[in-house]
């Protein structure tokens, strides 16, 4: 009987084309999925001919894996992960490997990492970016688990990985639950980048009227500098694409309710538990939410008035420069948040990330990939110790020449009514981050007048209390 490098569970979408992705790579992959009749399908449609082997029960497939076996799920984050681990680790080896490349939440990744660990399994979580697309053609891959268990993946890991001028998008992430902590900050940072972008796309379309066709444009033009990413690229098409029942664009006709898997909630959760400031990414999961409120939204839209709806009469060139300045520094500060919140919790977990490493595979094969990202490698290239992106010389001197305009497409968008979560999030982040001194002085002084929890003094050392009344 034919035996298959790795075993692939889960045969959905991104499922498939993963298995399509590693046999393309010169690895027999054997497939299982709990329903037996789409692991037919597959077998007799999509991977007809190629080197992928069917098993229609977990003992036959477990079977035509060669050792040490690896076995890669795919299948629905949470109860899925943990059901399909208990009927397939039975049938597993000392040294044999579990691959969870699902959206997990890295506290569950940690979980069965341990789990695993007591009965002589080896347990990665990775996180896989980069959708269906992605996933059949190169993914960026953030494996996290046992150092000897990446090793014997890495192989098949970084030929199936998105490549770029500098390497495969693949790289050992850190123990337990580390990959998975990694996608989910990447995710939030991916919330922040599509938020910002939404609202250059208000600012623009409501405030400086243009319409689908002349954003098509802006959006084309910016793809071709600093900000040339996949988001913007996609949204430059979007703006293209004309609804075939009404022949209108198709953005104007799609109902403004954002939806959201979670991952961002989790990470605007965790930064709260590890203390670090991500205003722009929680801004960005408040939006999809509030976007959700859509029967209220028209309910109060006629009851509670804001500025008189006008245009900017100041020349469409200037508001159109100004938005895209405020767009590239509000991101700079969006990731410069992700990535001070990746050192902060690596100090926590114990995870020991490398920033550079991390920036370095994000360049290609997931959502958020970018030219800016080759510059975030360098800046931790140039510092590894350093804490935030806006301590380092180019991203300082790109937000401080941006300033102008940032503030003026802020206010005039706060003038003319059109919220701005992000952008705004992103400038009171920065003005925040630069300042000496805040206002928190007077929250101590209120919270020993209430409550005694006493103050430190900016001339001597020590806690103190003052009785104020």
């Amino acid at each position: 009987m034919a035996q298959a490098e790795i075993g692939l569970v889960g045969l959905a979408v991104m499922g498939e084309n993963l298995a399509l992705n590693m046999e393309s790579k010169g690895f027999a992959v054997a497939v299982f999925n709990r329903t037996t009749e789409k692991t037919i399908k597959f077998a007799e449609g999509r991977a007809k001919g190629k080197n992928i082997i069917p098993a229609k029960t977990i003992e036959e497939f477990v079977g035509s894996l060669k050792k040490p076996r690896r076995v890669f799920l795919m299948v629905q984050a949470g109860e899925a992960v943990d059901s399909m681990i208990s009927q397939i680790a039975p049938h597993l080896e000392k040294g044999d490997i579990i691959i969870d490349g699902g959206n997990s939440f890295f506290m569950d990744t940690e979980r069965r990492s341990k789990e695993l660990d007591a009965k002589g399994l080896l347990f990665i979580g990775t996180g896989v970016s980069g959708g269906e697309e992605g996933a059949l053609h190169g993914p960026s891959m953030m494996p996290g688990g046992q150092r000897e268990a990446y090793e014997t993946l890495a192989p098949i890991f970084t030929k199936i990985a998105a490549q770029v001028d500098d390497g495969p998008c693949c790289t050992y992430i850190g123990p337990r639950g580390a990959g998975h902590y990694v996608k989910m900050v990447h995710n939030g940072i991916e919330y922040g980048d599509m938020q910002l972008i939404a609202e250059a796309y208000d600012i623009l379309s409501n405030i400086g009227g243009l319409d689908p066709e002349d954003l098509h444009q802006v959006f084309s033009e910016w793809n071709k500098g600093e900000l040339s990413s996949y988001l913007i690229e996609i949204t430059a098409k979007i703006f293209a694409v004309k609804d075939p029942d009404t022949g209108k664009a198709l953005v104007d006709i799609i109902l403004d309710k954002a939806g959201q898997k979670g991952t961002g909630k989790w990470t605007s959760q965790n930064a709260l538990d590890v203390g670090a400031p991500i205003p722009t990414i929680n801004a960005a999961v408040e939006a999809r939410i509030l976007s959700a409120y859509k029967e209220e939204r028209v309910a109060a839209s006629k009851v509670i008035k804001g500025p008189k709806a006008s245009k900017y009469k100041g020349g469409r060139d200037k508001l159109v420069k100004a938005v895209r300045s405020a767009l590239y520094a509000s991101k700079i500060c969006s990731y410069a948040q992700g990535m001070a919140l990746l050192r902060l919790a690596s100090k926590e977990y114990g995870y020991g990330l490398n920033l550079k490493e991390i920036a370095r595979i994000w360049k290609g094969g997931c959502i958020i990939r970018a030219v800016f990202l080759d510059k975030i490698r360098a800046a931790f290239e140039r510092n590894p110790n350093l804490p935030n992106l806006l301590l380092d010389g180019e991203f300082l001197d790109a937000v401080q020449s941006r300033q102008d305009d940032w503030r003026f497409a802020v206010t005039t968008a706060v003038k003319h009514g059109v919220p701005t979560l992000g952008m705004s999030a992103s400038l009171a982040y920065f003005d925040g981050y630069r300042r000496e001194r805040l206002p928190a002085n007077l929250i101590q002084a209120q919270r020993d007048f209430f409550g005694a929890h006493t103050y430190q003094r900016v001339d001597k050392e020590g806690t103190f209390h003052t009785q104020w009344q």
